[in-house]
């Protein structure tokens, strides 16, 4: 079972749900792909890396109006999303 993830306390369960969110989007996924030069199979294999949910969370970085979106959707601030990338790292 997965942690409060409006917690920005937990930087993975964060960066699960900001993946879910990026995946809720097709284009923004397909996006999320290109750009990151990621699979479906390493996306799917690596949901317990943390280099994997950190890539998430720079891709969601890199561009603020999706940040933002994403921040707003889970309750959480930008920066907790940014906060979570760093302690991924």
């Amino acid at each position: 079972m997965l942690r409060d993830t409006k917690s920005p306390d937990d930087p993975h369960a964060l960066a699960l749900a900001a993946l879910g969110w990026v995946l809720s989007d097709g284009p923004r996924a397909e996006r999320l792909l290109a750009l990151t030069g990621m699979t479906v199979d390493t996306l799917r294999t690596g949901l317990g890396d943390p280099a994997v949910l950190a890539a998430v969370l720079d891709f969601l970085s890199a561009h603020e109006p999706d940040l933002c979106a994403a921040a707003d959707h889970l309750g959480v601030a930008p920066l907790a999303l940014i906060a979570a990338r760093d302690a991924l790292t």
